[in-house]
């Protein structure tokens, strides 16, 4: 079983056998909507990692590429592309000029998701939900972001309105400043923070070590800027830079509050997600469908739902996002096997982990990565 095929078919298959949710999440119908293809770009270090000089339009022909090479799709088949993108300011621009300039024809179109941290997700559930419309039988869902080239520039300039408003106020404030929120509200120590940190960089060391990661990343053909010649390098970027080998808790006690003008400046550089630079993708189509042009199916897509909260701990989304699925579902969360939860900070992932009463091991196995709003997916393996 591929590494792709081995992360997805830890997903759902720890459920009870006795569950009846299990047994009809597990169910094949021909009507199911599910995952034939999953890959990936390194993810590296804005401003320093190998993709610094790599614009979000290059990213996407580079995976799109892959992506129409190694699903062996005829690319007229796919009808849609949906890109999950945060901070670029003409995504829709880049997005349909990406699919044409990866090789697919005029009649594939494209369109842009965008709901913060989990836009890689919506997109996903936008062309899912497609899918079971009717609208479309094949599409594509990614999620890309170049924060080297596009900086998240933080908040606009916002009406009165909205600034004496003392709920969308609160959308001002950057997001060190909702991980320091969450630290002082829900009493999560510096400690607690950097024994989480280190036992994701342990997870992701293990994994990069063991090659868990290889056959889900394509590599991508780029050129790179030293910055202190200024000279331009051919390179091919096949590796996450960003995954720091020895990391223990001693170690990361040791590094300074990255915002001290919040209290109790808990957040730092070790205990907070790298920024970064890189893109994923997923083909979906019915099962149906994948059964008649000969695609493997890794897995199922059974649903997914949103949830909001007060801006000022957005972070926290997941706390409330993932018991709102489980209870559609009719699934408790011992049923679960592998809970992938977003690790922007320290802060955010212990409180989850805490208010949720997850088993560790269970969460993020293999690292984590790293607007008030959560969301929340289930998926299926087939293998």
């Amino acid at each position: 079983m591929s590494s792709a095929q081995q992360r997805l078919s830890s997903i759902a298959n720890h459920l009870s056998a006795e569950s009846p949710a299990r047994q009809k999440l597990l169910e094949k119908s021909p009507d199911d909507v599910v995952i034939t293809l999953a890959v990936r770009t390194p993810l590296t270090k804005a401003k320093r990692g190998a993709l610094k000089d790599t614009q979000l339009d290059d990213l996407l022909i580079s995976l799109l590429t892959s992506v129409r090479e190694k699903s062996k799709l005829d690319p007229s088949l796919v009808e849609d592309v949906c890109l999950g993108n945060v901070l670029h300011p003409s995504a829709a621009y880049i997005a349909r000029s990406a699919v044409l300039a990866a090789g697919f024809p005029a009649t594939t179109a494209a369109s842009v998701a965008n709901r913060f941290c989990s836009s890689g997700l919506l997109s996903i559930q936008n062309i899912a939900n497609q899918i079971i419309a009717g609208s479309i039988e094949v599409g594509i869902a990614v999620g890309a972001e170049s924060m080297s080239t596009n900086a998240d520039p933080g908040a606009p300039n916002m009406s009165s309105r909205i600034m004496t408003h003392p709920l969308a106020s609160q959308n001002e404030q950057p997001m060190g400043q909702t991980s320091e929120n969450v630290a002082a509200q829900f009493n999560v120590t510096r400690r607690m923070q950097d024994e989480f940190a280190a036992k994701s960089y342990q997870k992701a060391e293990r994994a990069q070590k063991a090659g868990w990661f290889d056959d889900e990343i394509v590599p991508v053909r780029t050129t790179v800027k030293d910055p202190k010649t200024g000279e331009v390098k051919d390179v091919v970027v096949n590796r996450d830079d960003g995954i720091r080998y020895g990391t223990t808790v001693d170690g990361l006690s040791k590094i300074r509050a990255a915002f001290p003008q919040w209290a109790p400046s808990t957040t730092t550089g070790g205990n907070a997600s790298q920024i970064t630079d890189g893109a994923a993708a997923v083909v979906l189509m019915k099962r149906s469908r994948a059964q008649q042009l000969g695609q493997p199916i890794l897995a199922k897509f059974c649903g997914a739902t949103v949830v909001g909260l007060e801006p000022r701990i957005m972070g926290i989304g997941p706390s409330i996002a993932i018991p709102k699925i489980l209870s559609k579902f009719g699934l408790s969360k011992e049923e679960i096997d592998i809970f992938e939860i977003n690790e922007a900070f320290a802060s955010m992932g212990v409180y989850c982990v805490d208010r949720l009463g997850l088993d560790e091991s269970k969460v993020n196995p293999r690292g984590g990565v790293g607007t008030g709003m959560g969301m929340a997916g289930i998926f299926v393996s087939e293998h």
